[in-house]
């Protein structure tokens, strides 16, 4: 992020006027009104500011902080329902989905109002604060001047920099593939078992189109496959991919690509797993959530018939939880493989594995506890 698009926030601070630049990864604004806080500061008076949309740049003890964040995420929670006046349920699953996106937005705004101040070396000055310099480094890239950033983004970094040192176990590759901050982390497993036991149309060639960590490019060498070329628009993700792909020994049979959809050419295998949400992204971390009014699905099959050898198919990779929350119906999805050309040879569904689908107190869990993940098996009509 160059320092244009970093705004400087202001406060006063004994009695003088004070500056920084702001920092959010995520795409949080800036809060407009700044006050300093410490430990004598009461977990009731940090959330009424927060509400206000105050920031409250810490000076005091930074694991009082964390304490005083959790307080604040107790605070933000639903309230209980009063007895005798039970919540009114949301009309529809779409609307389900819009409240539970909102509740999640204003949250993240409250939570995002507690601020830490940072050195230009990634260092926090605050007493009992963490070493987070390598964290930082990760998610930011090279140091060049103090700033204010919120604790829960610093907590995001922090847990990204130990998903990425830990990294996630794929039962497929009996291996692990070690995701980066902002590059999506493929903890849900099973759109991953679908792409593993799913016949190959071809051994000689494959495209993966937006290819994230890697983790199917890399699934489909250790299956065989002789060369594949990935891509992805996101130069984080390219650099998580080539990553993954030298640690799993695979570098030689992929090339990564800086593309929108398609590398040049034809394949005779083509795949994709594209957001599954047709909805927009809120911060750029969600782009690999939500895909707004379907544009990477609708690119793909748009796009897929032009870039297929004859006799190739096309794997489609995609949960139905939008059809569920009323986003995106079968028939529109049906209408836009009918459009790029294409036909179905296939559908092999699978259920999801993820705690979420069998939690009763998510608001979306009835579309959870539905929800199929599904490899579309295409090819030209």
């Amino acid at each position: 992020m160059s320092a244009i698009e970093q705004p400087l926030i202001h406060w006063v601070e004994d009695d003088q006027p004070r500056s920084a630049r702001w920092r959010s990864e995520s795409g949080n604004a800036a809060p407009k009104r700044v006050v300093i806080a410490d430990d004598r500061m009461t977990a009731d008076t940090a959330y009424r500011l927060a509400c206000e949309g105050t920031g409250m740049l810490w000076r005091g003890d930074f694991q009082n902080a964390r304490q005083l964040l959790q307080a604040l995420a107790r605070r933000a929670e639903p309230k209980a329902e009063k007895r005798g006046k039970p919540r009114q349920p949301p009309a529809s699953p779409k609307d389900a989905f819009n409240l539970h996106r909102q509740a999640q937005s204003q949250r993240a705004r409250t939570l995002g109002m507690l601020l830490l101040p940072f050195e230009a070396d990634y260092s926090i000055p605050l007493r009992r604060a963490p070493d987070v310099q390598q964290a930082c480094n990760e998610a930011y890239g090279k140091p060049s001047e103090p700033f204010v950033a919120s604790l829960r983004e610093l907590l995001g970094l922090i847990g990204a920099h130990e998903w990425r040192k830990k990294g996630v176990e794929i039962p497929a590759l009996g291996d692990r593939i070690h995701p980066h901050y902002g590059v999506y982390s493929p903890v849900r497993g099973e759109y991953i078992g679908l792409v593993a036991q799913a016949p190959l149309p071809s051994t000689k060639l494959a495209f993966d189109i937006g290819t994230g960590t890697g983790v199917l490019a890399a699934l489909l060498a250790k299956r065989g496959v002789a060369r594949i070329i990935a891509t992805d628009m996101d130069p984080r993700a390219l650099t998580c991919a080539r990553e993954n792909l030298a640690r799993l020994d695979v570098d030689d049979k992929v090339t990564l690509v800086q593309a929108d959809l398609f590398p040049e050419g034809r394949a005779p295998l083509v795949i994709c797993n594209p957001p599954w949400i047709p909805a927009r992204p809120s911060s750029p971390i969600e782009h690999a959530v939500y895909d707004p009014e379907s544009r990477m699905l609708r690119g793909f099959l748009g796009g897929l018939a032009a870039h297929l050898e004859p006799g190739g198919e096309g794997w489609l990779i995609l949960s139905d939880l939008a059809e569920h929350l009323a986003l995106r119906s079968r028939a529109e999805l049906i209408e836009a493989i009918d459009a790029g050309g294409l036909k179905v040879l296939e559908k092999i569904d699978i259920r999801p594995q993820h705690p979420k689908a069998s939690d009763p107190s998510d608001p979306l869990h009835a579309a959870r506890a539905a929800e199929l993940t599904s490899l579309w098996r295409l090819s030209v009509r």
